[in-house]
């Protein structure tokens, strides 16, 4: 079969990325597959590409999935990128695929889910109302206030040294505009990004964050985005703190609301033991692919 593949015009364009797309499509026009690059564009991960490929279940083997991978690729090399990274769901066509066009597996991804239905809310409650000398716990919906904008912004760099493995990911480094720019992404899609913060008391500072997107129409599930504490403030018991409010005012202002989404590296055992703590059941595992350029 004689593939076409076509470079679209990709509309997906925000203050830190912009994406590339291409279709696949058989003698007869009808679509057989897709690609996305996304190219990184901040300092620290101009260097990344992340790539999104699709092929129809029965045009696989037909060489659809590498014409596309070969677009991509070449698009990314003539752009300057030093690697691509991609993902596969642990036994997918995907995860055969990847490693047969070069690609190496660089981090394994645990993702786990805790039904609101089920969840002990009484053991949740108890470790929010834990003391925790020193620190108090804030919350916002959307964008953060004004006053905490900086301290917020700063904050970010407590996900600088996350576990990521094998995985040439660089660093992100936020400001005020893009934290509010990664709230006004969420916002234009119809959903709400709520915040839970833990602030040191002594100067009223933010030690660490969890973020929580919920479905605009408070159904479905919700999805953790991310959860960090500063170094400074390690040891505290802040990550816990936090997710379990964070779990809180999900159950209790989204009443239809299913449940609650994570992935965690599985080199982050912290993080992954305070998810099993709060009651979060493994669903599957991911796998991210990344091609050396």
């Amino acid at each position: 079969m004689s593939t076409r593949i076509t470079p679209l015009t990709d509309p997906d364009r925000t203050s830190s990325s912009r994406r590339l797309a291409w279709l696949a499509s058989d003698t007869d026009g009808v679509p057989v597959g897709s690609a996305f690059l996304r190219l990184f564009t901040k300092a620290g991960q101009d260097h990344l590409a992340e790539l999104e490929l699709n092929v129809h279940p029965a045009e696989r083997r037909n060489r659809v999935g590498s014409q596309l991978l070969d677009a991509a690729v070449a698009a990314a090399r003539a752009d300057g990128r030093r690697c691509v990274i991609t993902q596969a769901k642990d036994g997918s066509a995907a995860d055969r695929f990847l490693p047969a066009q070069g690609f190496r597996n660089v981090l394994t991804l645990t993702f786990a889910r805790l039904s609101l239905a089920t969840a002990d809310m009484a053991a949740l409650i108890a470790i929010v109302e834990r003391p925790h000398p020193g620190y108090r716990l804030a919350s916002w919906d959307g964008t953060v206030p004004e006053d905490l904008a900086e301290t917020f912004a700063a904050s970010r760099r407590a996900m600088d040294d996350m576990p990521m493995d094998g995985t040439d990911f660089g660093t992100v480094a936020w400001d005020v505009d893009r934290v509010r720019a990664a709230a006004e992404t969420v916002d234009k899609r119809g959903d709400l990004l709520s915040t839970v913060v833990a602030i040191d008391e002594s100067d009223g500072s933010i030690a660490g964050f969890t973020e929580l997107v919920v479905p605009g129409e408070g159904e479905g599930d919700g999805q953790h985005y991310g959860t960090g504490v500063l170094p400074e403030h390690r040891g505290h018991g802040l990550g816990q703190w936090m997710k379990a409010e964070s779990i809180r005012q999900a159950r209790e202002e989204h009443p239809n609301l299913g449940g609650l989404l994570t992935d965690t590296a599985d080199s982050n055992t912290n993080m992954r033991s305070i998810n099993d703590a709060l009651g979060y059941t493994p669903t599957h595992k991911t796998f991210e692919y990344q091609l050396d350029l």
